[in-house]
């Protein structure tokens, strides 16, 4: 029978499964399709959703072709829907050009767990986890006020990099990070993108070190690209500020944890959601509901918080690191 199995039990101690939803369910087959991993942060997302499925016994992965294809993601998931899976992760290239097929997977009675980059139609999914790029903003914003704070600095001049400026998530990260900034009376000096490449990174902050003598604080919104941003800092022989990365990746990581670099610190954006996921998948594709919350259902959507990693607490962080 498809009853979910925590149908029985009287709804006062629904919030009580917690220790029983690792507990095997029915067999369950979850499909999952996601971007190629041309960069550290798309294939440690591939790793974390395989990683968590291997834990359950209950649960058949059907990962597709990873690509950067539209029209080839829309046919592999046609044909998950064809193989009438019972739920899907996808990570699509594009939310908007993905959106039809992901309806097309709901209104078959599959549901779909929306990772990361949103379907516009909330028809599209039953629930979407991902990160909070404006409050990844916000932590670095906060870190890099708190220390010219304690530094009395009263004029900073703050440097950032972004990704592609021309994505919302680019944005909603520069105007946290503005928003944390005025609390503390500061602005950002000058900023210019770098798209997410090693390359690019290292020719950016080539050109905003030789545009500004001296800098107080520099935040890279990626740590992939972060590696050619560093790179062009130790080139220079530049070291009178501090920096901040963004994402969490292992090399970042290892950068602070050393502490012999200008980078002190990293805000997540971590690709452990996808792990996260595939447990929910597994969850809604068995009827259960999250064991901390009362209710009997997994919520519609979950923003994890954009947490911020230091010299004090990286060696607990160090284990979700990804390889830039």
């Amino acid at each position: 029978s498809n009853e979910p199995e925590e149908s029985n039990q009287p709804a006062a101690q629904a919030g009580n499964n917690a220790g029983t939803n690792d507990q095997p369910g029915r067999q369950i087959t979850m499909g999952f399709s996601a971007p190629a991993a041309d960069h550290g942060w798309i294939a440690a997302i591939t790793k974390n959703a395989q990683d968590q499925a291997k834990r359950y016994r209950d649960v058949t992965f059907r990962p597709v072709e990873p690509t950067n294809d539209i029209n080839q993601q829309i046919s592999a998931v046609e044909s998950l829907i064809s193989a009438k899976v019972n739920v899907m992760v996808l990570l699509p290239n594009d939310g908007e050009q993905l959106n039809q097929v992901a309806r097309k997977a709901s209104d078959a009675g599959i549901p779909v767990v929306n990772l990361d980059r949103i379907f516009p139609d909330k028809l599209s999914y039953r629930t979407w986890i991902g990160g909070d790029n404006y409050g990844m903003g916000v932590a670095s914003g906060h870190y890099v006020g708190r220390r010219l704070r304690q530094k009395g600095v009263s004029n900073p001049v703050i440097v950032e990099i972004q990704g592609i400026a021309t994505l919302p998530l680019t944005q909603e990260r520069s105007k946290g990070f503005e928003d944390a900034l005025r609390t503390y009376g500061f602005r950002v000096t000058a900023k210019q993108d770098a798209q997410f490449t090693v390359e690019t990174g290292n020719e950016v902050a080539t050109n905003l070190l030789q545009a500004h003598r001296k800098i107080d604080a520099l935040w890279n919104h990626d740590d992939d690209q972060g590696v050619g941003v560093l790179a062009a800092i130790k080139q220079a022989g530049r070291n009178e500020f501090f920096m901040v990365g963004g994402a969490g990746s292992a090399n970042a990581m290892r950068e602070i944890k050393a502490g012999n670099s200008v980078l002190e610190a990293t805000v997540t954006y971590s690709p452990t959601m996808a792990g996260s996921a595939v447990r929910i998948a597994r969850l809604i594709a068995q009827g259960k509901g999250m064991g901390d919350l009362v209710e009997q259902q997994v919520p519609q959507s979950i923003t994890l918080a954009s947490e911020t990693i230091t010299r004090q607490n990286v060696d607990r962080y160090m284990p979700l690191g990804f390889e830039s």
